[in-house]
């Protein structure tokens, strides 16, 4: 393989990676979300962006609460009372089993059989 090949390579490589990542943080459930403009929606994600804390994302989601059980009564609209749970110190909303699969403990690919 050439240097410039290797280079384009590794390119393509380097943007697909930042391209799923900006996709997952893009796929993230939004509360009340069928509510909401396209703008809304990517206004609301740079709020929780913007916050130092996690109080400070607490806040900003229960306030995006309080909006949408608003905008759905105005709409003749029924959401869930409760907001969904925001990932519970696990990142970006993955339950137990995690990322890349989901698989819980125990799972994975593990020493496996010699053949």
């Amino acid at each position: 393989m050439t240097k410039n090949t290797l280079k384009i390579a590794l390119s393509a490589i380097a943007l697909g990676l930042m391209a799923s990542t900006a996709s997952f943080a893009a796929d993230v459930p939004i509360y009340g979300s069928q509510l909401m403009t396209n703008q809304e929606r990517i206004e609301h994600r740079n709020k929780l962006r913007a916050a130092k804390t996690a109080e400070e994302r607490e806040q900003v989601r229960l306030q995006h609460h309080e909006q949408m059980q608003v905008r759905a009564k105005e709409q003749g609209v029924t959401l869930p009372d409760t907001p969904p749970v925001q990932g519970g110190g696990q990142g970006r909303g993955m339950g137990p089993g995690g990322g890349m699969g989901g698989m819980g403990p125990g799972g994975g690919m593990g020493p496996g059989r010699n053949r």
